[in-house]
């Protein structure tokens, strides 16, 4: 939003001096600063005025004047004019910078910036005071986007009904043109896109008073002769060869015009000012009039200037800026062009603009430079070029630190799915730990002593379980003194023990499994997680080393899924026909490529999937060991419901055991998972990808990925299309910020819903797209401007 300056000069004079007050504000709103100053008496300023006003009159020029004294004696030189102009410069400044004014100076150069969008208005009722030329303030030439308006020193906003309309409605009159050459004008009119132009031309009073009457106009245009008599109090326009008309005898036609829409009115005529003064008491938002007479050939160009920036989106007061700076480039034939145009505005107005004036939006589009062929080009060229980037910001890793969060986030919010079932998890807790010390039972070093690890597994098979995991390291011998649990390790075909492949520098090959389970009944323990210790895959088999203490080819997890869904279900687990993917049933388990999904560049030699938690606080139901030991000896047959044909995984959960992960619900100490429990979400997860068709977790193919990126790069384009669109630019830094807002709510409300579907969608890398390809649309459509 662009902000507003007003300097309102109180009653006062050239002799004595003026008050000033000095307000900012935004547009639209009330001003947020003012502050008070002063301009002392300065006589010779209006005196150096008048003597560059007298010079300029008399420039021998073919212009649009009326009313200008014949009979001269001679012609006054262009250096001449030139010289008297950069007295009023100085002179002007001189006065700006008296003492008595710095405190305004430095309260615009506190509050405002130089990049600032800027609309400045001299609010004043001397004539003397409007006609100073107030773009030459040295104040300005720092502040890129700013323009200085004429404003009436009372004013009222008055909230008019803006009718549908598909087309900017403008009554143009080409009046007296004796001498020059107005259909220059009408050929720039009729050029205009989405204009319907009625043309009176040289009409008599009747006509036009009839036409300001009867029509809804929206733009009032007038090329002819004009002039301003009674010292700038009051103007009259030439209609005919015959007929003149001051403001006052075409009042009532025209206070009906404003009241139908009537928005800016342009006199591209000479010697404006008269005419704008009363104009602008009849409430007309907008005036464009020239302060002084107006060469032909300059009027022509400043109308070519004006419209071309004006159909195209820009505000009132920046066209006209552009349209006045270009006309320095015919000075050098025609002094102090640049100095003519000028906007006489209500300061209580909304910034006008072309497209502002059509209430149809889609009759409007047509305007907006980015929708025509050039405009989808450029959109597409920059959304190839910011989805390259981001993909290859992606290849190389460096969005890999923010797309895992992500996951984590949408994981964290996925809906409850219950605990599964077919799963028993036994743990041993420090309670459990201590009552064993009480009973006076060795525990070598781990969590459960040989006689208590006897006792449970003898009740477990005992209620047949269908497998039971012992997801407990028992690298060590078994007392000879329990015989059972010796027999129960070695004979117990559904029994599973772990072992640890992978190698640390505590222990480079290894843990070893228990000695008395052979190889085929083992599962290796390992776990991949990733550079943040975060664990969001599962390995399903590998090859282990040589040397390892651990052959064990198959997960813990793999073991007791396919054991479990063989026996009770008879699906087998193989390997795919070319070797590399593990099928139970009708599934597939797709194994993750070095570069798939957030992963770029993961060590995948391994069969390793995404491994998909189970959603909710439990994954299955829990007993501690001690609760375990008492429900078998109270409630038998309820016992027997808890253990029969389940997957029984048995493992340690006291504080200060190493057997701890984090995982995408959270990261914190008290939030790890157990390794226990870890492992029971990844049997789940190949139990309910086979039994329940719930999804595992995929990622899409390079090239898909790349294309959903460049789609919500597209869409980030077009969004910032929609937001600088000249009829919904208002506001537009609120506008993008809720565009962008929305735009990325419905991508990560897509992408979870897709995750819960099973597919992996690249958020981060689209969102980046998506904000880029805004940024970059916006800025080449205000370069455009």
């Amino acid at each position: 939003m662009g902000k507003l300056v007003v300097l309102k000069f109180g009653k006062g004079s050239f002799k004595e001096g003026f008050p000033v007050t000095f307000q900012i504000g935004e547009e639209n709103t009330p001003p947020s600063t003012e502050i008070m100053g002063e301009l002392p008496g300065n006589e010779v300023l209006p005196q150096s005025y008048q003597r560059w006003q007298g010079i300029y009159r008399n420039l021998d020029w073919v212009g649009r004047p009326v009313s200008i004294s014949t009979g001269r004696t001679k012609r006054s030189a262009d250096e001449e004019c030139l010289t008297a102009a950069k007295i009023v410069n100085q002179q002007l400044n001189d006065w700006l910078k008296s003492p008595s004014f710095l405190p305004i100076r430095e309260k615009w150069l506190e509050k405002l910036l130089p990049n600032d969008d800027l609309q400045v208005l001299i609010q004043t009722q001397d004539n003397q005071l409007q006609k100073l030329p107030w773009h030459l303030w040295d104040m300005l030439e720092r502040y890129s986007k700013v323009e200085v308006a004429l404003s009436p020193v009372n004013y009222d906003r008055i909230i008019r009904e803006v009718k549908p309309t598909s087309a900017v409605k403008i009554l143009a009159i080409l009046g007296n043109s004796t001498g020059i050459d107005i259909e220059a004008d009408r050929k720039l009119l009729t050029e205009l896109p989405n204009a319907n132009i009625n043309f009176m031309v040289e009409p008599p009073r009747s006509e036009l008073t009839e036409q300001l009457w009867e029509e809804n106009w929206q733009i009032l245009f007038f090329a002819g002769h004009s002039s301003s008599q009674a010292n700038g109090e009051t103007g009259q326009i030439y209609i005919n060869q015959n007929d003149s008309l001051t403001i006052s005898q075409l009042k009532y036609a025209l206070k009906k015009a404003v009241d139908n829409g009537l928005q800016l009115a342009i006199f591209n005529s000479c010697d404006g000012l008269g005419l704008a003064k009363e104009l602008i008491d009849l409430q007309i938002p907008y005036l464009i009039v020239m302060r002084e007479i107006v060469p032909d050939k300059v009027a022509q160009e400043f109308l070519k200037y004006f419209l071309k920036a004006f159909v195209i989106g820009k505000p009132l007061y920046k066209a006209l800026r552009e349209a006045r700076e270009r006309l320095q480039g015919l000075e050098a034939k025609f002094p102090c062009a640049s100095w003519l145009p000028t906007i006489y505005q209500h300061q209580a107005e909304v910034p006008l603009t072309w497209q502002n004036m059509i209430a149809t939006v889609p009759n409007a589009v047509g305007n907006n430079h980015v929708f025509t062929k050039r405009g989808l080009i450029n959109l597409v060229i920059s959304s190839l070029l910011v989805t390259s980037l981001v993909s290859g910001m992606r290849w190389f890793g460096l969005l890999q630190a923010l797309e895992l969060p992500a996951f984590d986030q949408m994981m964290k919010l996925r809906p409850s799915e219950g605990i599964d079932e077919r799963l028993l998890i036994v743990t041993i807790d420090d309670s459990d730990v201590e009552a064993q010390r009480k009973k006076g039972e060795e525990l070598k070093g781990v969590s459960i002593s040989d006689k208590s690890l006897e006792r449970l597994l003898g009740i477990l098979q005992k209620y047949k379980p269908s497998v039971i995991g012992l997801d407990i390291y028992r690298d060590f011998n078994t007392n000879p003194q329990h015989q059972n649990l010796i027999a129960n390790l070695k004979n117990n075909d559904n029994l599973v023990g772990i072992c640890k492949v992978s190698s640390t520098k505590v222990d480079p090959y290894g843990v070893r499994p228990p000695q008395e389970i052979p190889v085929e009944r083992l599962g290796f323990s390992d776990f991949v997680d990733d550079t943040d210790n975060v664990l969001r895959r599962q390995l399903l088999s590998m090859n282990p080393e040589a040397n390892s203490h651990c052959q064990a080819s198959y997960a813990l997890s793999l073991q007791l899924a396919s054991r479990y869904l063989l026996q009770v279900h008879n699906i087998q687990t193989n390997l795919t026909a070319d070797g590399k993917n593990w099928q139970i049933g009708n599934v597939v388990f797709q194994r993750l490529q070095s570069h798939g999904g957030g992963y770029q560049s993961v060590d995948a030699n391994s069969e390793q999937i995404m491994l998909n938690y189970r959603a909710g606080n439990d994954v299955a139901q829990k007993l501690t060991l001690r609760q375990l030991f008492a429900a078998a000896e109270d409630n038998p047959t309820a016992f027997k419901k808890i253990i029969e044909n389940k997957i029984v995984l048995i493992g340690i959960t006291k504080s200060g055991a190493e057997d701890r992960w984090q995982t995408p619900y959270g990261r914190l100490l008290q939030n790890q998972m157990s390794g226990v429990e870890v492992q029971a979400h990844m049997v789940s997860q190949i139990l309910s990808s086979v039994l329940d068709k719930r999804p595992l977790i995929g990622v899409l193919s390079s090239w898909s990925d790349t294309a959903w990126i460049l789609g919500w790069s597209i869409v980030g384009g077009l969004a910032g299309v929609y937001c600088y669109h000249p009829v919904l630019s208002k506001h537009l830094l609120p506008k993008i910020s809720l565009a962008l807002l929305l735009s990325c709510g419905i991508l990560y409300g897509v992408c979870f819903y897709m995750l819960i579907q099973g597919t992996w969608m690249a958020f981060v890398p689209s969102a980046i797209a998506l904000v880029g390809t805004t940024s970059i649309s916006i800025v080449v459509i205000l370069k455009g401007k």
